[in-house]
């Protein structure tokens, strides 16, 4: 999908710009998973899902720090949507950044549906158990972020 944005001071929904300004109008995502930086690309939005509900991120969005629930980013780069599937986490947006420090970050055409779903069925049946209540919510992390998977997979057929 291609989604054309405004240009400043242009009317209507296209318009030229140049390589400088496109650059002025992007942000610069980054995620941060345990396993390293994952993700550091200027992008024109993201779309994520917080505890206050789904928020959009555009260029010289206000400062926030916020909770990231497990579910689907989209990240707007070029025109073109990219899917990821993430897991719980911190966003700390200021006016020209994006910082994602999570569990979990997977690209939609990385997901491994099958070995997603044996996670969540590994996950359900150890829910099933008598548990520490640490363990619980362990495992309920792990169980959401193989939903976030799975939905994001079968979502988008990649």
């Amino acid at each position: 999908m291609r989604i054309e944005r405004p240009s400043p001071g242009t009317p209507g929904l296209s318009g030229t710009r140049d390589t400088q300004a496109d650059m002025a109008d992007n942000l610069r995502l980054e995620i941060v998973t345990p396993d390293g930086k994952i993700y550091s690309k200027d992008v024109e939005m993201v779309t994520l899902e917080s505890v206050q509900g789904q928020i959009g991120i555009l260029y010289q969005h206000t400062r926030l720090m916020t909770q990231m629930v497990p579910g689907e980013m989209i990240v707007l780069k070029d025109g073109r949507e990219e899917f990821l599937a993430v897991g719980g986490g911190l966003v700390v947006v200021t006016g020209d950044r994006v910082d994602v420090i999570t569990d979990m970050a997977v690209a939609a055409e990385s997901i491994d549906e099958a070995k997603a779903e044996e996670a969540r069925q590994r996950a359900a049946a150890r829910l099933r158990e008598k548990l520490a209540d640490e363990e619980v919510a362990s495992v309920n992390a792990a169980l959401a972020r193989s939903l976030a998977q799975l939905r994001v997979k079968r979502r988008h057929h990649v």
